[in-house]
């Protein structure tokens, strides 16, 4: 079986397959952003339309016949518009929620098993994923837990806690 590739940290490089891994919270944030994209979209094209007409009615001649064959023309435009940006927004939106929602994801699976009392090792994630500093925290404020040397042999549920006091 072949390993899977390393980054120059000699960490494994893991491709995930699935896009939404925080479906709920991805589609919320893409949502945003492509609610953000149709009414910058369609605000600008009530602005063209509000200048095109107002260009029109300052004609001499035929600007009504003029803003009749640019309406149209505006709203084939506008409906272009959105059959591009707002498929490329979504994509986009799912590709970087991706980092920040796969993260989250790890977060809480690695949390739950330190809860459920198991001693997992330290985690990494993912060259190019957002939240690493976060990463480092989390297995640093629970390493204590998991690395417990006197009670290794124990599930971490039945291992005494010890607490410092002030002195």
């Amino acid at each position: 079986m072949s390993q899977p590739p390393t980054s120059p940290e000699g960490r494994p490089q893991y491709k995930r397959r699935v896009k939404l891994i925080r479906p709920r919270l991805q589609l919320k944030l893409v949502g945003t952003f492509a609610g953000l994209s149709l009414f910058a979209l369609v605000f600008q094209f009530i602005l063209f339309g509000m200048v095109t007409a107002r260009f029109a009615a300052g004609l001499p001649n035929d600007g009504d016949v003029l803003f009749a064959q640019l309406a149209p023309a505006l709203a084939m435009v506008l409906a272009a518009s959105l059959a591009l940006v707002m498929p490329f927004t979504f994509w986009i939106g799912v590709r970087m929620t991706h980092r920040i929602a796969g993260p989250v994801h790890r977060f809480e699976s690695f949390l739950a098993a330190v809860s459920a009392g198991e001693r997992p090792a330290d985690f990494h994630l993912r060259d190019g994923d957002e939240l690493n500093e976060l990463a480092e925290w989390i297995n640093e404020a629970t390493r204590p837990l998991r690395h417990d040397s006197a009670s290794s042999d124990q599930p971490l549920a039945e291992a005494p806690v010890e607490v410092e006091r002030a002195a």
